[in-house]
Protein backbone atom coordinates (compact mmCIF):
# COMPACT_ATOMS: atom_id res chain seq x y z
CA UNK A 1 0.00 0.00 0.00
CA UNK A 2 2.96 2.47 0.97
CA UNK A 3 6.22 2.61 -0.69
CA UNK A 4 8.44 4.40 2.14
CA UNK A 5 11.81 6.09 0.53
CA UNK A 6 14.99 7.04 2.18
CA UNK A 7 15.89 9.93 3.89
CA UNK A 8 16.99 12.82 1.62
CA UNK A 9 19.03 15.73 2.54
CA UNK A 10 17.38 19.01 1.65
CA UNK A 11 18.21 21.82 2.59
CA UNK A 12 16.64 25.16 1.67
CA UNK A 13 17.58 28.90 0.63
CA UNK A 14 16.41 31.18 2.68
CA UNK A 15 13.57 33.65 -0.14
CA UNK A 16 10.97 35.88 1.14
CA UNK A 17 7.49 34.56 0.23
CA UNK A 18 5.96 38.01 0.64
CA UNK A 19 8.21 38.70 -2.76
CA UNK A 20 5.33 36.82 -4.86
CA UNK A 21 2.19 37.02 -2.69
CA UNK A 22 0.22 38.89 -4.72
CA UNK A 23 1.16 37.12 -7.49
CA UNK A 24 0.55 33.66 -6.06
CA UNK A 25 -2.01 33.99 -3.32
CA UNK A 26 -1.96 35.31 0.39
CA UNK A 27 -0.26 33.75 3.09
CA UNK A 28 -2.81 32.99 5.99
CA UNK A 29 -0.62 31.64 8.70
CA UNK A 30 3.06 31.81 8.92
CA UNK A 31 5.14 30.41 11.70
CA UNK A 32 9.09 29.83 12.10
CA UNK A 33 10.39 27.01 14.18
CA UNK A 34 13.83 26.93 16.01
CA UNK A 35 15.44 24.65 13.47
CA UNK A 36 18.57 26.24 11.84
CA UNK A 37 17.17 25.23 8.61
CA UNK A 38 18.63 21.18 8.95
CA UNK A 39 17.66 19.34 6.02
CA UNK A 40 15.32 16.67 7.85
CA UNK A 41 12.56 19.31 9.08
CA UNK A 42 13.33 22.79 7.51
CA UNK A 43 11.58 25.49 8.19
CA UNK A 44 8.37 22.70 8.90
CA UNK A 45 5.48 21.69 6.89
CA UNK A 46 3.77 24.31 4.23
CA UNK A 47 0.09 23.66 3.19
CA UNK A 48 -1.31 25.08 -0.30
CA UNK A 49 -4.94 25.69 -0.44
CA UNK A 50 -7.30 24.57 -3.50
CA UNK A 51 -10.53 25.97 -4.77
CA UNK A 52 -12.20 28.07 -1.92
CA UNK A 53 -9.56 27.96 0.19
CA UNK A 54 -9.43 27.68 3.94
CA UNK A 55 -13.06 28.02 5.89
CA UNK A 56 -14.56 25.40 3.52
CA UNK A 57 -15.38 23.53 6.30
CA UNK A 58 -14.85 20.70 4.22
CA UNK A 59 -11.47 19.41 1.83
CA UNK A 60 -9.04 22.60 2.51
CA UNK A 61 -10.15 22.62 6.33
CA UNK A 62 -9.43 18.99 6.63
CA UNK A 63 -5.87 19.15 5.16
CA UNK A 64 -5.85 22.60 7.86
CA UNK A 65 -6.63 20.36 10.54
CA UNK A 66 -3.76 17.73 10.03
CA UNK A 67 -1.25 21.04 9.01
CA UNK A 68 -2.28 21.93 12.44
CA UNK A 69 -1.57 18.32 14.48
CA UNK A 70 1.31 18.31 13.03
CA UNK A 71 3.15 21.40 13.68
CA UNK A 72 1.81 20.90 17.48
CA UNK A 73 3.05 17.36 17.43
CA UNK A 74 6.39 18.16 16.26
CA UNK A 75 6.97 20.94 17.49
CA UNK A 76 7.92 22.65 13.67
CA UNK A 77 7.01 25.60 12.05
CA UNK A 78 4.34 26.07 9.20
CA UNK A 79 2.86 28.37 6.41
CA UNK A 80 -0.93 27.75 4.85
CA UNK A 81 -1.15 29.68 1.72
CA UNK A 82 -4.28 30.63 -0.16
CA UNK A 83 -5.06 30.33 -3.97
CA UNK A 84 -5.76 33.65 -6.41
CA UNK A 85 -8.94 33.89 -7.76
CA UNK A 86 -8.04 32.68 -11.46
CA UNK A 87 -4.69 32.00 -11.24
CA UNK A 88 -2.50 29.99 -13.82
CA UNK A 89 -0.77 26.85 -13.64
CA UNK A 90 2.22 29.16 -13.50
CA UNK A 91 1.20 30.86 -10.59
CA UNK A 92 0.98 27.35 -8.52
CA UNK A 93 4.22 26.37 -9.63
CA UNK A 94 6.11 30.12 -8.61
CA UNK A 95 4.35 29.40 -5.26
CA UNK A 96 5.21 25.97 -4.43
CA UNK A 97 9.29 26.60 -5.48
CA UNK A 98 8.92 29.94 -3.02
CA UNK A 99 7.80 27.64 -0.21
CA UNK A 100 10.31 25.07 -1.29
CA UNK A 101 13.27 27.49 -2.23
CA UNK A 102 12.43 29.07 1.55
CA UNK A 103 13.41 25.52 3.22
CA UNK A 104 9.84 23.63 4.18
CA UNK A 105 9.87 20.78 3.97
CA UNK A 106 6.95 18.60 3.24
CA UNK A 107 5.13 21.24 0.94
CA UNK A 108 2.04 19.88 -0.11
CA UNK A 109 -0.05 21.15 -2.61
CA UNK A 110 -4.18 21.08 -1.19
CA UNK A 111 -5.82 18.94 -4.68
CA UNK A 112 -5.50 17.96 -8.22
CA UNK A 113 -4.85 21.02 -9.52
CA UNK A 114 -2.06 21.22 -8.41
CA UNK A 115 -0.31 18.43 -9.97
CA UNK A 116 1.19 20.03 -13.31
CA UNK A 117 2.67 22.48 -10.51
CA UNK A 118 3.70 19.85 -7.87
CA UNK A 119 5.77 17.79 -11.09
CA UNK A 120 7.92 21.05 -12.38
CA UNK A 121 8.36 21.70 -8.21
CA UNK A 122 9.54 18.96 -8.12
CA UNK A 123 12.07 18.38 -10.43
CA UNK A 124 13.18 21.75 -8.86
CA UNK A 125 13.91 20.27 -5.63
CA UNK A 126 14.64 17.03 -5.86
CA UNK A 127 15.60 16.72 -1.97
CA UNK A 128 11.94 18.27 -0.82
CA UNK A 129 9.28 16.01 0.14
CA UNK A 130 6.02 17.46 -2.14
CA UNK A 131 2.32 16.19 -1.04
CA UNK A 132 -0.05 15.89 -4.16
CA UNK A 133 -3.43 15.46 -2.68
CA UNK A 134 -6.09 13.69 -4.97
CA UNK A 135 -3.82 13.01 -7.96
CA UNK A 136 -2.03 9.91 -8.78
CA UNK A 137 -1.17 11.14 -12.52
CA UNK A 138 2.01 12.78 -11.59
CA UNK A 139 4.98 10.51 -10.72
CA UNK A 140 8.38 11.69 -8.79
CA UNK A 141 10.41 9.82 -6.27
CA UNK A 142 9.86 12.53 -4.06
CA UNK A 143 6.77 12.98 -4.92
CA UNK A 144 3.84 11.31 -2.41
CA UNK A 145 0.39 11.44 -4.19
CA UNK A 146 -1.99 11.01 -1.37
CA UNK A 147 -5.06 9.48 -2.87
CA UNK A 148 -8.95 8.12 -1.55
CA UNK A 149 -11.28 5.88 -2.94
CA UNK A 150 -14.00 8.44 -2.88
CA UNK A 151 -16.37 5.96 -4.74
CA UNK A 152 -16.35 3.40 -1.70
CA UNK A 153 -17.34 6.09 0.66
CA UNK A 154 -19.99 7.53 -1.33
CA UNK A 155 -21.45 3.77 -1.83
CA UNK A 156 -22.34 4.29 1.60
CA UNK A 157 -23.81 7.45 1.44
CA UNK A 158 -25.63 6.02 -1.37
CA UNK A 159 -27.10 3.29 0.56
CA UNK A 160 -27.95 5.47 3.56
CA UNK A 161 -29.57 7.97 1.15
CA UNK A 162 -31.61 5.10 -0.45
CA UNK A 163 -32.86 3.96 2.66
CA UNK A 164 -33.54 7.56 4.14
CA UNK A 165 -35.67 8.56 1.15
CA UNK A 166 -39.21 8.53 1.61
CA UNK A 167 -40.13 10.47 -2.08
CA UNK A 168 -37.86 7.63 -3.93
CA UNK A 169 -35.95 10.93 -4.97
CA UNK A 170 -32.42 11.68 -4.04
CA UNK A 171 -30.21 14.06 -5.48
CA UNK A 172 -26.50 14.53 -5.80
CA UNK A 173 -24.83 17.88 -6.43
CA UNK A 174 -20.82 17.88 -7.52
CA UNK A 175 -19.09 21.06 -7.63
CA UNK A 176 -17.09 20.82 -11.15
CA UNK A 177 -17.68 17.95 -13.77
CA UNK A 178 -14.21 16.61 -13.61
CA UNK A 179 -12.93 13.01 -13.11
CA UNK A 180 -12.40 13.23 -9.32
CA UNK A 181 -15.80 14.36 -8.95
CA UNK A 182 -17.66 11.61 -11.06
CA UNK A 183 -15.96 9.20 -8.49
CA UNK A 184 -18.46 10.36 -5.57
CA UNK A 185 -21.30 10.63 -8.01
CA UNK A 186 -20.23 6.98 -9.24
CA UNK A 187 -20.36 5.58 -6.19
CA UNK A 188 -23.24 7.07 -4.41
CA UNK A 189 -25.59 6.12 -7.56
CA UNK A 190 -24.13 2.96 -7.30
CA UNK A 191 -24.96 2.34 -3.59
CA UNK A 192 -28.45 4.08 -4.03
CA UNK A 193 -29.15 1.28 -7.55
CA UNK A 194 -27.90 -1.40 -5.37
CA UNK A 195 -30.07 -0.81 -2.23
CA UNK A 196 -33.17 -0.28 -3.68
CA UNK A 197 -33.63 0.24 -8.18
CA UNK A 198 -36.74 2.15 -7.96
CA UNK A 199 -35.24 4.93 -5.98
CA UNK A 200 -34.45 7.81 -9.02
CA UNK A 201 -30.85 10.02 -8.87
CA UNK A 202 -31.27 13.71 -9.84
CA UNK A 203 -27.54 14.91 -10.62
CA UNK A 204 -26.02 18.01 -11.22
CA UNK A 205 -22.62 19.95 -11.67
CA UNK A 206 -22.52 23.32 -10.66
CA UNK A 207 -20.03 24.41 -13.30
CA UNK A 208 -17.34 22.18 -16.19
CA UNK A 209 -14.11 22.59 -16.37
CA UNK A 210 -12.10 25.30 -17.25
CA UNK A 211 -14.32 26.99 -14.81
CA UNK A 212 -13.44 25.81 -11.38
CA UNK A 213 -15.41 28.10 -9.40
CA UNK A 214 -18.28 25.71 -8.68
CA UNK A 215 -16.22 24.35 -5.78
CA UNK A 216 -16.20 27.99 -4.51
CA UNK A 217 -19.97 29.42 -5.01
CA UNK A 218 -21.98 28.75 -1.87
CA UNK A 219 -24.79 30.53 -4.16
CA UNK A 220 -24.76 27.98 -7.25
CA UNK A 221 -25.16 25.45 -5.08
CA UNK A 222 -27.82 26.90 -3.08
CA UNK A 223 -29.49 27.31 -6.74
CA UNK A 224 -29.07 23.26 -7.61
CA UNK A 225 -30.51 22.33 -4.69
CA UNK A 226 -33.39 24.35 -4.40
CA UNK A 227 -34.01 22.77 -7.92
CA UNK A 228 -33.14 19.48 -6.92
CA UNK A 229 -35.73 19.22 -3.81
CA UNK A 230 -38.45 21.28 -5.76
CA UNK A 231 -38.03 18.02 -7.84
CA UNK A 232 -39.48 15.54 -4.89
CA UNK A 233 -35.49 14.81 -3.87
CA UNK A 234 -35.70 14.66 -0.36
CA UNK A 235 -31.77 13.57 0.58
CA UNK A 236 -29.22 15.40 -1.40
CA UNK A 237 -25.33 13.92 -1.50
CA UNK A 238 -22.93 16.98 -2.29
CA UNK A 239 -18.99 16.94 -3.46
CA UNK A 240 -18.85 20.78 -4.35
CA UNK A 241 -16.51 22.01 -1.74
CA UNK A 242 -17.37 25.11 -0.36
CA UNK A 243 -20.09 25.31 -2.73
CA UNK A 244 -21.61 23.05 -0.75
CA UNK A 245 -22.68 25.09 2.13
CA UNK A 246 -25.10 26.73 -0.08
CA UNK A 247 -26.24 22.88 -0.72
CA UNK A 248 -26.45 22.61 3.04
CA UNK A 249 -28.25 26.04 3.62
CA UNK A 250 -31.18 25.04 1.25
CA UNK A 251 -31.52 21.67 2.56
CA UNK A 252 -32.22 22.40 6.26
CA UNK A 253 -34.86 25.63 4.81
CA UNK A 254 -36.70 22.09 3.46
CA UNK A 255 -36.00 20.29 6.34
CA UNK A 256 -34.70 17.27 4.13
CA UNK A 257 -31.84 15.34 5.08
CA UNK A 258 -28.07 16.57 3.58
CA UNK A 259 -25.22 13.89 3.36
CA UNK A 260 -22.08 16.27 3.66
CA UNK A 261 -18.66 15.42 2.07
CA UNK A 262 -14.61 15.32 3.27
CA UNK A 263 -14.95 16.33 6.90
CA UNK A 264 -17.75 15.44 9.20
CA UNK A 265 -19.65 18.72 8.65
CA UNK A 266 -22.42 17.93 11.37
CA UNK A 267 -19.48 19.17 13.77
CA UNK A 268 -18.69 22.22 11.65
CA UNK A 269 -19.27 25.17 13.80
CA UNK A 270 -20.46 27.28 11.19
CA UNK A 271 -23.04 24.80 10.01
CA UNK A 272 -24.15 24.47 13.59
CA UNK A 273 -27.59 25.61 12.81
CA UNK A 274 -28.20 23.34 9.97
CA UNK A 275 -26.32 20.12 11.17
CA UNK A 276 -30.54 18.93 12.33
CA UNK A 277 -30.66 18.39 8.98
CA UNK A 278 -27.10 16.69 7.92
CA UNK A 279 -27.75 13.08 8.00
CA UNK A 280 -24.02 11.92 7.95
CA UNK A 281 -20.75 13.12 6.25
CA UNK A 282 -19.14 11.03 3.90
CA UNK A 283 -15.31 11.50 5.64
CA UNK A 284 -11.89 11.49 3.74
CA UNK A 285 -9.04 11.28 6.20
CA UNK A 286 -7.28 14.47 4.59
CA UNK A 287 -6.29 15.01 8.35
CA UNK A 288 -4.65 11.89 8.72
CA UNK A 289 -2.70 12.00 5.22
CA UNK A 290 -1.22 15.38 5.68
CA UNK A 291 0.03 14.49 9.47
CA UNK A 292 1.13 11.36 8.01
CA UNK A 293 3.63 12.74 5.65
CA UNK A 294 5.11 15.26 7.83
CA UNK A 295 5.33 12.26 10.40
CA UNK A 296 7.57 10.67 7.97
CA UNK A 297 9.47 13.57 6.90
CA UNK A 298 9.91 14.42 10.61
CA UNK A 299 10.69 10.80 11.40
CA UNK A 300 13.61 10.83 8.16
CA UNK A 301 12.27 8.69 5.57
CA UNK A 302 9.47 9.99 4.41
CA UNK A 303 6.72 8.87 1.75
CA UNK A 304 6.94 8.59 -2.15
CA UNK A 305 4.19 6.92 -4.73
CA UNK A 306 1.08 6.18 -4.08
CA UNK A 307 -0.38 6.34 -0.86
CA UNK A 308 -4.23 5.22 -0.94
CA UNK A 309 -6.50 5.79 1.36
CA UNK A 310 -9.66 3.75 1.64
CA UNK A 311 -12.26 1.80 3.54
CA UNK A 312 -9.87 -1.18 4.77
CA UNK A 313 -7.60 1.40 5.86
CA UNK A 314 -10.48 3.77 7.19
CA UNK A 315 -9.27 6.39 4.95
CA UNK A 316 -12.91 6.86 3.88
CA UNK A 317 -15.86 6.15 5.87
CA UNK A 318 -19.36 7.55 6.70
CA UNK A 319 -19.68 9.64 10.02
CA UNK A 320 -21.88 8.89 12.52
CA UNK A 321 -22.17 11.88 14.43
CA UNK A 322 -25.51 12.89 14.14
CA UNK A 323 -27.39 10.78 16.82
CA UNK A 324 -31.02 10.71 14.80
CA UNK A 325 -28.42 8.75 12.13
CA UNK A 326 -26.75 6.91 14.90
CA UNK A 327 -30.28 5.54 15.89
CA UNK A 328 -31.27 4.46 12.48
CA UNK A 329 -30.87 0.92 13.17
CA UNK A 330 -32.19 -0.11 9.47
CA UNK A 331 -29.69 2.28 8.20
CA UNK A 332 -27.04 1.55 10.09
CA UNK A 333 -27.16 -2.79 9.33
CA UNK A 334 -26.93 -1.62 5.71
CA UNK A 335 -24.10 0.01 5.71
CA UNK A 336 -22.31 -1.99 7.70
CA UNK A 337 -23.09 -4.71 5.27
CA UNK A 338 -22.07 -3.00 2.39
CA UNK A 339 -19.12 -1.45 4.32
CA UNK A 340 -18.27 -5.11 4.87
CA UNK A 341 -18.98 -6.28 1.09
CA UNK A 342 -16.54 -3.85 -0.23
CA UNK A 343 -14.08 -4.27 2.51
CA UNK A 344 -14.14 -8.17 1.68
CA UNK A 345 -14.33 -7.80 -2.16
CA UNK A 346 -17.99 -8.80 -2.88
CA UNK A 347 -18.94 -5.46 -3.71
CA UNK A 348 -17.05 -3.98 -6.56
CA UNK A 349 -17.58 -0.23 -7.00
CA UNK A 350 -17.28 1.23 -9.86
CA UNK A 351 -14.74 4.83 -10.55
CA UNK A 352 -17.14 6.24 -13.28
CA UNK A 353 -20.72 6.40 -13.35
Amino acid sequence: MRRVSKLVAAVGTAAALALSATACGSTSTESSSSSSGSSKEGKGIALAYDVGGRGDQSFNDAAYAGFEKARKDFGIGGEDVEPSDGESDADKVQRLTDLARQGYNPVIGVGFAYAPAVKEAAEKFPKTTFGLIDDETVKGENIANLVFSEEQGSYLAGVAAAKATKSKVVGFVGGVEVPLIKKFEAGFVQGVKDTDPSVKVRTQYLTQPPDMGGFSKPDLGKEAARGQLDSDADVLYHAAGLAGQGVIEAVAAKDKWVIGVDSDQYKQKTLDKYKDSILTSMTKDVSGAVYNLVKSVHEGEPKTGVVRFDLKTDGVGLSDSNPAFAEMTEIQDAVKKAREGIVNGDIKVKTTP
